[in-house]
């Protein structure tokens, strides 16, 4: 696999982020709270100024055409995130878990999730190193999903991860009742998990099939490791953030799917005509850039009603317990 990234390089950048997580949760987030739209927006524009920092270094050190792969795949990556706040709202909703209990739970799914990435991103681009042919796949794959995408604009999260918590709830001995910020807890003599644990679990299962279309898009724009790496680890530590500043505003941005979706099946199909047309990485940062801002702008302007579908398991609402 060919990558500007050296290996002192993925060291440094791991650190870092271990670094800044441990902060997080250690120093920042000690003491389980709400998470209100003030602090959301601070931590929100802390991780957005690391990610441009970090890509202004890329362009200094390893070159502008770096450099523009990288805010294009963070763009790409920010963007198809902001899709998995709708199923977040949904599952907090739907197992009734606090607001002060959801940062905890978000930092340990997205630190779980950092992993698979890692994983998914290394494989991803050994696989294209050697059958080039699965860089059509990857964009019939997206092409297709965008098209999913555009089926689905306008309906609420999502009667899809409702199988989930009943396949956790049927292997898994659980309880509807919280036990403060514990994700285990002891009940009739065995132990059980808390709705703290079964968000975390479902939240891992929705990371990973968000993983499957997202990857894919990034490597539409470039095919480097290192940079498909570092732009996905930057737009998921901002997740957390992202969700206490827009959780109660997302369901508003009802056309974004749709402009989701055009952005997928533009990647794609760039993917699949690139022997025949190159479209640079420039040019397909301004069409994503383009797109989304058309579908936040239209969702504003022209704001319409989202359609359920459908409930998630229902979640007891009974009081907690110590």
């Amino acid at each position: 696999m060919h990558t500007v990234g050296a290996p002192w390089m993925w060291l440094a950048f791991v650190a870092f982020v271990l670094a800044m997580l441990a902060l997080d949760l250690g120093v920042m987030h000690r003491r389980s709270h709400v998470v209100h739209a003030r602090e959301a927006l601070a931590f929100s524009a802390v991780w957005v100024g690391l990610a441009v920092a970090f890509g202004a270094s890329v362009v200094l050190f390893l070159g502008p055409e770096k450099g523009t792969e990288f805010f294009a795949g963070y763009l790409v990556e920010k963007s198809l995130s902001v899709d998995n706040l709708f199923v977040f709202v949904a599952l907090f909703d739907a197992l009734a878990i606090p607001r002060e209990f959801q940062h905890r739970v978000l930092f340990w799914g997205i630190l779980t999730a950092l992993v698979l990435r890692a994983a998914m991103i290394v494989g991803g681009a050994a696989l294209l190193a050697r059958f080039e042919w699965l860089l059509y796949a990857f964009g019939a794959f997206l092409v297709l999903t965008g098209w999913k995408f555009w089926r689905r604009r306008g309906r609420e999260e999502p009667a899809g991860t409702a199988w989930v918590l009943r396949l956790i709830r049927r292997w898994v001995p659980s309880s509807d009742r919280l036990r403060g910020a514990a994700f285990l807890a002891r009940e009739g003599g065995r132990w059980v998990a808390t709705p703290l644990l079964l968000g975390l679990a479902a939240i891992e299962v929705a990371d990973v099939a968000f993983a499957v279309d997202s990857i894919p898009a990034v490597f539409a724009v470039t095919s480097d490791p290192f940079i498909v790496f570092t732009s996905n680890v930057f737009a998921i530590l901002g997740l957390r953030s992202l969700y206490f500043l827009l959780a109660d505003a997302v369901n508003r941005l009802v056309h974004l799917r749709a402009g989701l979706a055009v952005a997928l099946v533009f990647v794609g199909a760039k993917m699949l005509v690139a022997p025949v047309l190159e479209v640079s990485v420039a040019a397909s940062l301004a069409v994503i850039c383009g797109i989304l801002a058309a579908s936040v702008a239209a969702s504003l302007l022209r704001p319409g009603a989202r359609v359920p579908a459908g409930p998630l398991p229902p979640a007891s609402r009974r009081p907690e317990t110590p």
